[in-house]
């Protein structure tokens, strides 16, 4: 087994007032040479938007883009005319692909919204821009894995790589395997709350490991935990 281990205090940061983000990866005025992308995922930032505040409309492409609320709504519209609330317990993805605007702001005019926006590389380039959203209940993934993204499962919402996200929720003293899909790929393992055991490395709230190099792993809880899993190649 092949790990890499990020600290949730060794994150970048950002504070606009409106906006604060934890960034585990370089981005925007944070820069890291050793901390660019794991494989395929490139941008993992963990936001928090004050009520009435928001990303105003700005362009992407070519770039998978996933966001999770954890806390709150999140306001969507975009140039292929979606306009849509995201709320907790829902999943967005987006395909750039040959190049859309959108904008994203707190659903709320008062309470703050949390959410992780995730950016994975493409793995076909220039694609006809799509948008979708769905709902994932918590009791699905009780002391097991939930898949929320995926290449090939019509019960997930599609993307264009060969990346799998999954969701559990694994109660104190239990513990959860996970199976890659694809030889080859990495996991990347991001503690939403909780303390968790990988090995012999303990993972508090927000810390992450990357892992590689495997075909499986066992993730013990040292209380009840909220666990994200990004599979991506890792090249």
């Amino acid at each position: 087994m092949k790990k890499t281990i990020h600290r949730a205090d060794s994150r970048g940061t950002a504070d606009f007032g409106w906006l604060k983000s934890r960034h585990t990866f370089s981005f925007g005025q944070y820069y890291n040479p050793d901390r660019v992308h794991f494989g395929m995922l490139r941008v993992l930032n963990d936001d928090v938007v004050k009520g009435g505040a928001g990303f105003p409309t700005h362009p992407h492409d070519n770039m998978e883009i996933v966001s999770i609320p954890l806390k709150g709504a999140l306001a969507h519209k975009d140039s292929t005319g979606t306009e849509k609330l995201i709320n907790t317990g829902e999943v967005q993805i987006m395909s750039a692909g040959s190049g859309l605007t959108h904008s994203e702001y707190n659903g709320s005019k008062t309470d703050e919204v949390n959410f992780l926006q995730i950016w994975v590389f493409p793995k076909q380039e220039d694609i006809k821009p799509r948008y979708d959203q769905k709902v994932f209940e918590s009791s699905d993934r009780a002391n097991k894995i939930q898949t929320v993204v995926s290449p090939d499962d019509d019960q997930a919402l599609w993307i264009n790589q060969d990346a799998w996200f999954s969701l559990a929720n694994v109660s104190e003293r239990n513990n959860i395997t996970y199976p890659l899909n694809k030889t080859g790929n990495g996991v990347y393992v991001f503690v939403i709350e909780g303390q968790v055991k990988v090995g012999e490395d303990t993972l508090e709230k927000r810390d992450a490991i990357g892992i590689s190099e495997v075909d499986q792993f066992t993730v013990s809880a040292s209380k009840d935990t909220e666990l994200l899993f990004i599979e991506v190649p890792m090249n």
